[in-house]
């Protein structure tokens, strides 16, 4: 079963499928999730910190993929293609990573800031991580690279790099042979081709990176 943190957090991800954040309101999401409201504010100090913990959560989330997808047993440019689809295909359905990744945020989303230098830490250990803020964009982004270690990281910054220019610019049907496919993923065949003819740089230089 979830822990009362895990299920508050949930509570709040479905508040947000129906409403904007300023119209979110914790006894809600405490009745949602089946604690009382003190548990909430034991979990999370305030309102703001519970933005701050639902938008770390989505980050590490988003870092796990990104781990389990560049581990898997297969060819490491055929799994940054798979990345790259796999983050388009993510964002459309998930606005608080679209807006971590992006940086595009709106009123509809949290968007918080890290607690003030000098402030009362949390008492509880993962609120104390979440307080400390987001990641930026660019920061996500060096990351992600990361997962990929030192012989794949420029291909993968490419990679990630080319899905989000798909993320804020979608490519726009032109007629019914560019119907949304079955698939998926909601990559075009061309970006997919693209990804594959600049990614084979990196398996036939020597050293695996991006001249």
């Amino acid at each position: 079963m979830p822990t009362a943190r895990e299920a508050l957090l949930d509570a709040a991800v479905a508040a947000l499928a129906h409403r904007s954040w300023s119209a979110v309101r914790m006894a809600d999401l405490a009745a949602a999730a089946r604690v009382s409201r003190q548990t909430l504010y034991n979990e999370f100090g305030s309102k703001e910190g519970l933005a701050r913990a639902l938008v770390r959560r989505e980050a590490d989330t988003y870092l796990q993929g990104v781990r389990r997808l560049l581990a898997a047993p297969a060819p490491p440019e055929r799994n940054l293609v798979a990345l790259a689809e796999w983050i388009v295909a993510r964002a459309a359905v998930r606005p608080i990573l679209r807006a971590l990744l992006t940086g595009a945020w709106n009123e509809r989303l949290p968007q918080p800031r890290p607690v003030r230098p000098g402030g009362r830490l949390a008492p509880v250990p993962a609120q104390r991580r979440a307080d400390e803020g987001p990641p930026a964009p660019g920061e996500l982004v060096a990351e992600t690279a990361a997962c990929a270690g030192e012989e794949w990281a420029a291909g993968c910054e490419l990679a990630v790099r080319i899905a989000l220019s798909h993320v804020v610019a979608p490519a726009l049907p032109v007629g019914p042979q560019c119907a949304e496919p079955e698939s998926w993923s909601p990559m075009t065949p061309a970006i997919t081709r693209l990804m594959d003819t600049i990614l084979s740089v990196d398996t036939t230089s020597p050293r695996k990176t991006i001249p």
